[in-house]
């Protein structure tokens, strides 16, 4: 185990080796140069979908939602959930429902029970690969499916999305992803403007007639491959300071020089980020990303160098987009749903991937089901060396690899084996303890708290984080864990420190140098 000390001296490598994971040094397309060709008269929702700068279903942008999509990558601490949460934990979209957004989780250094919750809370759970590895073989990808489901109680059929690790993915990586029944990939950059002629920025399609973004850069992809009948592609939004497309930002923008300076300046990633999103708006309102490693941002773990003028310059962002109408920030999963049937903005009261529901569990049963009112006391502590975890389905003998991603549970002294989520029970209804469905009627499940969108489609509720920069880190709410272990013992190095540590090596190999 690394010492405190040592993290902390390699903490100033942290904003270039980490800031190459998912960054651009340009355009990863040409305009017109896919060879991509699409039969519109065939391809039509919801199960198929052509490559364009146009909004689905003949919707004119008038009539569209502005999506701005939340995504973190990497693994799951308590200190990368509060990181997310000083920016989302108090916003509201126009229907009066918290905010949700994607987690691509990897499972080195990941504590299973926080995914757990923060998917009971609502959040889509993604695919990462189990060891963060780039062009990942099968059993990255596969393994992660199963310990998630195994361990986290994340339903498999609610597990449907993918990123490769250093957005380095091939047209096999693809086809495994397909051959594994996911629904999408997200792994894809969309590099060229969307107010230019020939712009990759497309609404998300299916590769039923190939991929149509990163030609230049992704082997195997585009002229018509690979065909994917139904598998979607959400492309990943790139941001452009005043150099247009040879100021191109992907991943952590805020990480980033703009304008070609020496140093990063919050004010002028603050303008270009404004001047993106106002393109999109103003065109043909193509989703928004923010697209973060949560670990730069945290300002709760040992040696934390996140800076708070940048904090608060992405909360003022947040901020002036929801003051915005018509802005709607979203997980990938309701970004595709709303593609896949896609409404105007006057239905979209009645559209119900963007309603917000809450499990109703009685708060005085004991539960080991991802809410606090109910686990508390019941998350089981498995004490790996390398990385301890917590989780509400049982310890298993080893930890989870490749090669094993479900070992056989080692229950401790005096107590039961803990049952794993069966198919036909729902995360928050599930008790592993007594092995047992609490709630198998659709009628006593879940309550809607949605409410009429406000007039014009406004954000009545506003960006929640406070009238100014200067409140808005003092008023975001950081991340409970729903058993006070879940935070490591002051003195230990914290999973998320050794998570980075190890995407330093895996950096450091596949680049060699940092």
């Amino acid at each position: 185990m690394l010492p405190i000390t040592l993290f902390a001296t390699l903490l100033p490598l942290l904003g270039f080796v980490l800031a190459q994971d998912g960054s651009l040094s340009g355009p990863t397309s040409t305009p017109g140069g896919s060879g991509y060709s699409c039969d519109t008269s065939s391809c039509k929702l919801p199960h198929c979908n052509c490559a364009s700068p146009n909004p689905p279903g003949g919707l004119d942008p008038k009539d569209v939602p502005q999506f701005v999509t939340f995504t973190a990558d990497d693994a799951v601490q308590s200190y990368t959930l509060d990181a997310v949460n000083q920016f989302l934990a108090q916003r509201k979209n126009p229907n009066g429902c918290p905010v949700k957004m994607t987690y691509f989780t990897s499972l080195n250094y990941t504590n299973y029970t926080l995914v757990t919750d923060w998917y009971v809370a609502g959040n889509e759970i993604a695919d990462h690969t189990m060891t963060h590895v780039g062009t990942p073989p099968q059993d990255e990808i596969n393994g992660n499916l199963i310990a998630l489901n195994a361990l986290a109680g994340i339903p498999l059929s609610s597990i449907i999305g993918f990123r490769a690790p250093y957005l380095n993915y091939t047209a096999e990586t693809l086809g495994l992803l397909y051959n594994a029944s996911f629904t999408y990939d997200s792994s894809s950059a969309a590099s060229l403007p969307v107010t230019i002629n020939g712009t990759d920025a497309y609404w998300p399609y299916t590769l039923d007639y190939g991929m149509a973004n990163d030609c230049l850069s992704a082997p195997g992809v585009c002229n018509g491959q690979p065909k994917l009948p139904g598998f979607w592609e959400i492309p990943m939004y790139a941001l452009f300071d005043e150099r247009g497309q040879d100021g191109i930002h992907l991943m952590d923008p805020w990480l980033d020089t703009a304008n070609g300076e020496t140093a990063v300046n919050d004010s002028a990633t603050l303008e270009y980020m404004k001047s993106t999103f106002t393109d999109h708006y103003n065109n043909n309102r193509q989703p928004f990303g923010l697209y973060t490693h949560p670990i730069h941002v945290s300002t709760t773990y040992p040696g934390s160098t996140a800076s708070t003028s940048t904090i608060n310059m992405i909360n003022t962002f947040l901020d002036w987009a929801q003051e915005q109408s018509n802005v709607w920030i979203v997980s990938n999963e309701q970004l595709l749903a709303w593609v896949q049937n896609p409404v105007p903005l006057s239905q979209l009261d009645s559209f119900e991937p963007l309603k917000c529901t809450t499990p109703q569990v009685d708060s005085s049963l004991k539960i080991c089901n991802g809410m606090p009112q109910n686990e508390a006391g019941l998350v089981e502590e498995c004490p790996f060396p390398d990385f301890p975890f917590y989780t509400c389905y049982g310890c298993p003998t080893i930890a989870p690899t490749t090669d094993d991603p479900n070992p056989p549970q080692a229950p401790p002294t005096g107590q039961q084996i803990r049952t794993r989520l069966p198919a036909n029970c729902s995360t928050p209804f599930w008790d592993p303890i007594g092995a047992k469905c609490i709630c198998t009627s659709s009628t006593c499940q879940f309550t809607d708290e949605s409410r009429p969108i406000g007039p014009n489609g406004a954000n009545l509720t506003g960006g929640g984080t406070g009238s100014s920069p200067a409140s808005a880190s003092s008023s975001a709410a950081q991340f409970t864990p729903f058993n006070a272990a879940a935070r490591l013992p002051d003195g230990m190095l914290p999973a998320a420190a050794v998570a980075v540590m190890g995407a330093i090596v895996s950096t450091w190999s596949i680049f060699g140098r940092v």
